[in-house]
């Protein structure tokens, strides 16, 4: 059986310094949660929110919901403080931003080993400046407790001065490089956020482009986005339909001792039907999820 991640069609921010925000953040169908002490929260309040962001991860009230922190940057006051918290937080990873190079990344994993961080606290490194995307090969190798990347798609035109429009093609390279980092080195890779929510078409557009690009899921911005990217990241009942279809279809021809059989006139070897259970067991991971979400 090939190998299933949880799913990750959806990773809600939501800023830590909001009470109520965590509160609801109970309810809803998100696929994970990323409890935000940076861009959220105005410098004042950064303490505060980074005890209600670790009080939240450790009271284990979100169900199935995969948990993250979002830290502030290496190069700010609050960083060193918001891992050694985190690291004994119960969240399931860390969101670091403005990773620049491998180094970064190693150094996170030394403060959340130091301050006890269990093996299995995950770091998602975002790449969001142009020297990440340079150096997007070296970050993916950079430590073991790297799980994936998320790219921070407002960050990074802002630094290429480039438009943002919601096909996102002056940032397409961007993009593709760190998809092809994350494949290279068995990493998972989140999209940047829509940060303009008013333009539900455009958000449905670049979620769209998104998984044909090969991201795994979007990070958002607000509750409401959370359907769209649910629906757009997940197997579609005609892929379910053909993906049943070709296991049936190799599992008639390997019991005439046949390697290879045809289906609807294409060809289906070996490496069509793995990615057709993989799919169907992520379908399968999708429903529980989403059957646990409905029943907390």
């Amino acid at each position: 059986m090939p190998f299933v991640s949880r799913p990750r069609r959806s990773m809600l921010y939501m800023p830590a310094s909001n009470a109520r925000v965590l509160e609801k953040a109970k309810t809803i169908p998100t696929d994970g949660l990323i409890f935000d002490l940076e861009d959220a929260v105005a410098p004042d309040a950064k303490p505060a929110a980074r005890t209600a962001a670790v009080a939240a991860a450790k009271s284990k009230a979100y169900g199935r919901r995969e948990v993250m922190i979002r830290a502030n940057a290496l190069d700010t006051p609050w960083c060193r403080d918001d891992l050694a918290a985190i690291a004994t937080s119960g969240a399931d990873g860390v969101v670091l931003p403005k990773v620049n190079d491998a180094d970064d990344v190693r150094i996170a994993a030394d403060v959340l080993t130091t301050a006890g961080a269990p093996d299995g606290l995950a770091i998602w490194a975002m790449m969001e400046t142009p020297r990440s995307i340079m150096n997007a090969r070296e970050i993916a190798q950079a430590s073991p407790r790297l799980a994936g990347l998320c790219v921070g798609t407002a960050d990074l035109a802002k630094d290429l001065h480039c438009a943002h429009p919601s096909d996102r093609a002056p940032m397409l390279m961007a993009l593709q490089t760190c998809i092809i980092a994350a494949r290279a080195f068995g990493l998972f890779v989140l999209d940047g956020v829509h940060v303009d929510l008013e333009d539900e078409a455009g958000y449905e557009a670049a979620c769209r482009q998104g998984r044909a690009l090969g991201f795994d899921g979007k990070t958002l911005i607000h509750p409401k986005q959370v359907a769209v990217a649910n629906a757009v990241f997940a197997p579609g009942a005609d892929e379910i339909d053909r993906a049943t279809r070709i296991v049936a279809a190799h599992k008639e021809a390997a019991a005439k001792g046949l390697a290879v059989t045809t289906l609807d006139g294409r060809l289906v070897e070996v490496l069509h039907v793995a990615e057709a259970e993989r799919l169907l067991a992520y379908a399968r991971e999708i429903a529980a999820l989403e059957a646990a979400t409905k029943a907390s």
